[in-house]
Parts: C-alpha cells; structure tokens; sequence
C-alpha cells in the first residue's frame, strides 16, 4: 500500500476561539499552527485565512502573508489555499486565494451546492464550478475535488468530460456534513471514482477517527485538524493541529502504513513533472 499523504486543515472559516481557544486567526498563530502539524507528519496544508480578528477572507494580501510566512517555516510543504472560502463569498472573492505568488500547485473545487446546517447554504452552480475548474487549469493549479455527497462526484466528472480537469484526479470526501459519516458511504464515494484517481477523506466532528482508520485500512489519505474537529477525544479539546495529525499518525502505524513526506506526496498526487 502507498505511503499515506496527511493533510491539515488548520483553520477553516467557521470555527472560533470560543470553541477551542488555540484555533488561530493571525498570522503567527496560523503559521504556529502549519508547523506544528508540519512536525507532526502533515505533508500539505489547507489554507483558510482569517483577520486578526477571527473573521474568515479570501483577501489576497492575507493569503500571500500566510503563505509566505507558513514557507520560511516549512520550506517543503505542499500549500493547498481554500477556493470556498466562507458562505456568503462571491465567485471573485473567493478565487483571489489562487492569485498569489508564486501561483499555487494545488488548490480546491468544490463541486456542489451544499447545506452546512440551519439557512447556511454553501453555493456552487454548475457555471461557478466549470469556470472555476478553467481558471484552475489555465493557472496550472491542481484542484482537489471536494465532495460532500455522491452527486458531488458526479458533477465533478461532468466537468471531466469538458476537459477541464488533469489526470489522475484526486477528490476529498468530506463527510459528516451533508452525507451521513459512515464505513459504508466511505466505502460506497471510494468505489464512485474513476479508475487511478486518489482520495483523501475527512470526518467532520465526533466521525473523525472512525473515518480516519477506515480511510488507511483501505488505502486512501487523510485530513483532519481544527476545521474539521477540534478535539483528540470526546470531551479532550486539542492543544494544537499538531496533536491532531500525531493521532492519525499512531492510527497509520497501528495499521502498517507508512507517512508520506512533501516530495512523496507530490509523486503520489500527480503533481510532479
């Protein structure tokens, strides 16, 4: 089985302080964070900025800050900024994060509309998601396919179909959110790809191990960190992304899995020439 590629995903756009005092919103506190899962074994990181603050932007300024800052610390880390940026964003907004310097290598799609609970709706029509994918390839950024549900990747391989999208592709199941979080409906989105595609898989809140051991044992990759859970264990709030990313390695071992460092995980993604 090939080694296992961990991404963080340090911040995200709707968790606060309030709910874990370390989630960070400067940039010391976002780069401390990078680090610290950098350290753990993270091979990428997924970028959300925020103002001091805590207020989520996709401000191009913030992104370049961050980045720039997250590289000095992490000169080999594969960074991965959010195209979805927070609900209410519009289209031009939230692709400012891919106009940074140097562009970046790798960067989200989401691939559908999606209900983040109450009246919050996280939207993504068919023409946002192909003019996405096209201002992604004409940069050169590999899109991560996000998907919260099976006819997310069905949508993502209607875009395939225009050409938009660069072989293999690689999708994130994002689970727990607008599809139940279950071994079944891992399994069922893992079995829904084409063919030399990779994945990655992520349980939102109390469904992130259970999702993170299956996703090894069945040889996917991993997310997780504070935009996706904030605690070690029931009622354990984490200390830091780093801790996080430690648990998933301790999982990977206990099932033979190997971690992928920067360079690997290029190799693995598609992403080197």
């Amino acid at each position: 089985m090939e080694k296992l590629i961990i991404s963080a995903c340090i911040c995200g756009a709707e968790v606060t302080k309030e709910q874990n005092p370390a989630v960070p919103y400067t940039v010391e506190e976002i780069v401390r964070e990078a680090k610290s899962a950098y350290d753990a074994g993270a091979s990428l990181i997924h970028l959300h900025v925020r103002w001091d603050d805590g207020t989520p932007t996709q401000d191009k300024g913030r992104f370049q800050e961050c980045i720039d800052a997250i590289r000095k610390e992490c000169p080999d880390v594969i960074i991965q900024p959010s195209t979805g940026g927070a609900v209410g964003m519009t289209d031009l907004e939230r692709l400012q994060s891919t106009e940074v310097v140097p562009t970046p290598e790798f960067a989200t799609l989401d691939c559908g509309t999606c209900n983040f609970g109450g009246d919050d709706i996280f939207v993504n029509t068919d023409n946002t998601i192909m003019n996405f994918a096209k201002i992604m390839q004409e940069r050169g950024i590999k899109p991560e396919l996000e998907v919260f549900d099976k006819g997310m990747i069905d949508i993502a391989l209607k875009v395939d179909k225009k050409g938009l999208l660069e072989h293999p592709l690689h999708f994130d199941f994002v689970l727990g959110v607008q599809m139940s979080a279950t071994v079944r409906d891992l399994v069922f989105m893992a079995g829904s790809i084409p063919a030399g595609s990779t994945w990655t898989a992520t349980g939102i809140g109390k469904n992130a191990w259970n999702i993170a051991a299956a996703t090894i044992a069945m040889g996917g990759h991993v997310r997780t960190g504070f935009e996706d859970t904030l605690y070690l264990e029931k009622g354990v709030l984490a200390k830091n992304n780093g801790e996080l990313i430690a648990k998933v390695v301790e999982i990977a071992k206990l099932l033979g899995r190997e971690i992928a460092n920067p360079t690997e995980a290029r190799q693995i993604l598609g992403m080197t020439k």
